[in-house]
């Protein structure tokens, strides 16, 4: 049971199923974009299909959150991680706009499962251990782990289709294959090192946790009216996610153009892909010294600059190993950046509705991004690749400032910790 283990060994359970969650996602990176458009597909029919995913975010995101804090955070995960077997196996041999809309629908089913849930169940379980634990630190391992477990993936996933051990098969396949076999691996995972205190199995019970859902959603969309600081830091969410589709899905796309085509873009991206994963790691691993001395709300807001002006450096830069430069950058910040915005949400929060909040700050960014494929992949169509990144890249760095009412809030604590004394010769 969780309560018979130590914060060290929650955080080696929490460490290693962060690993296995992201892995598959590294063999991905390399190639979701490029997989649809070799098979035909247009970047605004693309931005479409990716956007299919955000908008049944939208939908679910905080009755997945509830069902989670309600019925318990193992069940929805096992659930979660069957819909993505099915939506991967369905990506996988997809050869029409339609078929790779209804895999990402699936795939947002799952992202709304999975979304939460383990976190959540890692920080009540570490503060019940230890109430004065400092989550920040685990995040930040969490987050380096989660990068270098992409990382991994995205090498191996650009070696498999720059060496082509397989001639008879479209070489963006077999990375496809590997993601597959991955994700039937982590429910046996989940059920062997995420454990939980015994819940009733009858159905009275399993109905009763169901209609306390809404319930749980009002009492955290409560939390979302009652505070500023909450508030602007979901909104950053939306600017976050809205922007995040100019390095995730733009930039493979900007880099075929400098190639000249969608294999040799596939094959570099590889190491590319494996190299800024490296350095999100990186990020996620010094931010900790740099937040201990700035504290962790202006950190949030100095990485949101420094990210958007990396996008739009991507935009503007003409040369590839320039692009490919700013992309590492951009990487860098991404890596940091969770660490610190996620600790900002745990603090507006308390255990029974953590999932909860959770899932409103995903919930917004899914669709944000949904829009951002949208309007982005239209933009490129009808203009440039490099206008696109350049819009992304603006709306990113507009959204510092609302980290101010965090920054507010935390001088306050360290007033209150400290004394006005201390805190203003830190500053």
């Amino acid at each position: 049971m969780t309560a018979d283990l130590d914060p060290r060994s929650l955080r080696r359970r929490f460490l290693a199923l962060i690993a296995l969650r992201w892995l598959p996602v590294g063999f991905l990176m390399p190639i979701f974009v490029l997989v649809p458009l070799s098979r035909g597909l247009s970047l605004t029919e693309i931005g479409v299909v990716f956007a299919a995913q955000g908008l049944v975010v939208l939908a679910l995101e905080l009755p997945t959150g509830g069902l989670s804090d309600a019925l318990g955070r193992r069940p929805v995960l096992l659930i979660a991680s069957g819909v993505a077997i099915v939506s991967m196996a369905l990506f996988t041999v997809a050869d029409s706009a339609a078929m790779f809309i209804v895999a990402m629908v699936l795939q947002g089913v799952y992202r709304a499962l999975d979304s939460g849930p383990l976190e959540a169940w890692f920080v009540d379980a570490t503060l019940a251990a230890d109430p004065n634990a400092e989550i920040e630190h685990s995040l930040g391992r969490s987050s380096a782990v989660l990068s270098i477990a992409i990382a991994v993936g995205s090498l191996v996933s650009g070696g498999l289709v720059a060496l082509h051990p397989i001639a008879a098969i479209d070489p963006l396949l077999l990375p496809l294959v590997v993601a597959l076999f991955l994700h039937v691996v982590q429910p046996i995972a989940i059920g062997a090192l995420m454990t939980e205190e015994p819940r009733p199995r009858n159905v009275d019970a399993i109905v009763a946790s169901i209609r306390s859902v809404p319930s749980i959603i009002g009492q955290g969309l409560g939390l979302l009216r009652s505070s500023r600081v909450l508030l602007g830091l979901i909104l950053v969410e939306a600017s976050w996610g809205f922007a995040m589709v100019t390095f995730e899905s733009l930039f493979p796309i900007r880099l075929s153009e400098l190639v000249g085509g969608t294999d040799s873009a596939a094959a570099i991206m590889g190491p590319v892909g494996s190299a800024a994963w490296f350095a999100s790691a990186a990020g996620a691993a010094g931010i900790i010294l740099v937040s201990r001395r700035i504290g962790v709300a202006r950190s949030a807001a100095l990485l949101r600059v420094v990210q958007g002006a990396t996008v739009v450096a991507m935009g503007l830069i003409a040369g590839v190993i320039g692009v490919v430069t700013a992309y590492l950058a951009c990487y860098t910040a991404h890596g940091a950046s969770d660490p610190m915005h996620t600790t900002l949400l745990h603090r507006q929060v308390d255990g029974p509705h953590r999932t909860t909040v959770l899932s409103m700050n995903s919930m917004i960014g899914q669709p944000a991004a949904a829009i951002g494929g949208i309007v982005l992949a239209a933009l490129a169509d009808g203009t440039s690749v490099s206008t696109a990144m350049i819009l992304g890249g603006v709306i990113c760095a507009a959204a510092a400032p609302l980290y101010l009412p965090a920054l507010r809030q935390e001088r306050a604590r360290r007033i209150t910790a400290e004394g006005p004394e201390a805190v203003a010769l830190a500053a």
